[in-house]
């Protein structure tokens, strides 16, 4: 066929609904129902002959000629399908489970249909999991623990490298005033004025070495004494009996006396006289553990009495003098800054 030319019909012949026009009918032209190829409606395509041009280029293909499945026709109830299978096994043509049936089926499926349209690979994308199953979590999770280490590994190397820098500084630091290439000095023999002297210990002395007067004695017989050898004073009950005692103090000030004494079980009391002046009160040798018992040896016992010391020697006298009673023993005498 050339430009111009189209062939042995002319175009209302390709009109597939010639049929329905008024002077296709008049051409006597038929529907398709009919059994014929009406008017404007061409039947199967013969097969084109050599050398022969092309009459149209608009194979039309009628209405219900492509068949894509038929369904069987309905039988009574009760009755089978002719070469109906037994029950269990599949029908002749049958398709399988999950399949669609041949009536239902796609024209692209059956010969001379439309192509199949390639569709794009199936991925599994970023956010559609293995096999549609979701999101990868194990892999999330595994990031995450990844980054987490990371960054503890990154905090520990820096603390790392901080200590390192400062030990570095520390090192290369030179000591104050510059390094001295002096020998080391020797020890000297005497102290140091700066050193503070340690603290002097205050007097304290056995009763047996003061100085007795007035018909006191030495005595051994009672248990329970601390002096040396178990020595104590006796014979103070009697007026002017007297111990004296030269004791060396460190400072001026206020001082507590303490004594060490007995007695039958009962109250006593005595002078104390410090560097020549009586204390306005006696010092009080009672019976402070409440004995019954006139044994003296049962009847150990601490009193005390403030005085007023100077620094260097002190003279302190015990004394019984008129007013006193004196029924009393003693072990030793301390000098004490702070109450016991």
């Amino acid at each position: 066929m050339t430009p111009g030319n189209n062939g042995a019909s002319t175009p209302e012949d390709d009109d597939p609904f010639g049929y329905l026009y008024e002077d296709g009918q008049a051409s006597g032209a038929t529907p398709p129902r009919s059994g014929g190829y009406g008017y404007g409606y061409p039947g199967p395509a013969a097969p084109q002959q050599p050398g022969v041009p092309r009459t149209s280029y608009n194979q039309v293909r009628t209405v219900g000629e492509r068949q894509y499945g038929q369904v069987p026709p309905q039988q009574q109830y009760g009755q089978g399908q002719p070469g109906q299978q037994q029950y269990g096994q599949q029908q002749y043509n049958q398709q399988p489970y999950g399949q669609p049936t041949a009536q239902y089926a796609a024209p692209e499926t059956y010969p001379g249909g439309a192509p199949t349209r390639q569709g794009p690979p199936a991925d599994g994308g970023h956010g559609g999991g293995r096999n549609g199953r979701g999101p990868n979590t194990k892999g999330l999770l595994i990031g995450a623990v990844a980054v987490v280490a990371a960054v503890v590994i990154g905090i520990g190397v820096a603390l790392l490298s901080n200590s390192d820098s400062k030990k570095d500084d520390n090192a290369g630091a030179k000591p104050s005033g510059g390094a001295s290439n002096s020998t080391p000095s020797q020890p000297s023999d005497t102290p140091s004025n700066s050193a503070s002297a340690p603290a002097a210990a205050l007097p304290k002395q056995d009763a047996a070495t003061l100085k007795l007067g007035g018909g006191t004695v030495l005595a051994k017989d009672v248990k329970g004494a601390q002096g040396t050898g178990g020595a104590y004073v006796n014979g103070f009950n009697q007026i002017g009996a007297s111990l004296t005692w030269q004791a060396d103090l460190p400072s001026d000030g206020g001082y507590y006396l303490y004594v060490r004494y007995a007695t039958p079980a009962k109250e006593a009391n005595a002078t104390v006289t410090v560097n020549g002046t009586a204390n306005a009160q006696p010092v009080r040798l009672g019976n402070f553990i409440g004995s019954t018992d006139p044994n003296l040896e049962k009847n150990w016992q601490t009193t005390w009495t403030q005085v007023s010391l100077k620094k260097g020697s002190n003279t302190i006298k015990f004394s019984c003098e008129q007013g006193n009673q004196c029924d009393a023993v003693f072990d030793w005498v301390e000098i004490s800054k702070t109450k016991k």
